[in-house]
């Protein structure tokens, strides 16, 4: 695992969730929700958050160096079983922990008052021994937008921008997320169409 490149600014996006517009009804964005990172000159990044890939911690770790050189620890169900989120279509390799502030490693990166950031191999072991983060959502790969890419997005009504909920972010119930999402900024999921406005 490794940074994504990407330095923490002060864009007007970040710390936000990104609502899948319908027009993206055809893209991966699909129904996403998207938790902005980063945002600044350089662009912008983040996770998906409630899309999840047919992959569990448990299959993450034993398919990865994260144990090369101990054996892997016995894991309680809840932590084995948990589900790795498909972060973005961006280096599908690499892994990224949204995770609570009781976690801060070297390369933590805080993204708000409630949630950081921690991309390296240290933190899975931390989480798989039983002394990691009490919440996370482990991602492999992110969402990332070039310079002014996000922002003309958001002229063309791609997304639709709210508040983030820290909770919703390691909520697992990621099949309910979108419409739950919607539903609490008073919008009514079947009558979500292309050219709502912004929230």
């Amino acid at each position: 695992m490794a940074k994504s490149g990407f330095k923490s600014g002060s864009g007007q996006f970040e710390g936000k969730f990104l609502v899948a517009m319908p027009g993206l009804a055809s893209s991966f964005f699909a129904q996403t929700i998207i938790y902005v990172c980063a945002h600044n000159e350089e662009g912008a990044m983040g996770f998906v958050v409630n899309k999840t890939r047919d992959m569990t911690f448990c299959d993450l770790v034993e398919q990865t160096d994260v144990f090369s050189e101990t054996a892997i620890p016995q894991m309680p169900t809840s932590v084995a079983h948990a589900p790795v989120c498909h972060g973005g279509p961006v280096d599908e390799h690499r892994g990224f922990v949204l995770h609570s502030t009781d976690y801060c490693g070297d390369s933590t990166i805080p993204i708000s008052d409630s949630v950081f950031l921690t991309s390296t191999t240290q933190v899975l072991r931390m989480i798989a021994n039983g002394h990691g983060p009490h919440r996370c959502v482990i991602s492999l790969g992110y969402s990332g937008w070039g310079p002014g890419q996000l922002e003309t997005e958001m002229m063309d009504n791609s997304w639709l921008t709210l508040e983030a909920d820290p909770g919703l972010v390691f909520d697992r119930d990621h099949d309910t997320k979108y419409d739950r999402l919607l539903r609490a900024a008073g919008i009514q999921p079947e009558h979500f169409v292309a050219d709502c406005g912004h929230a």
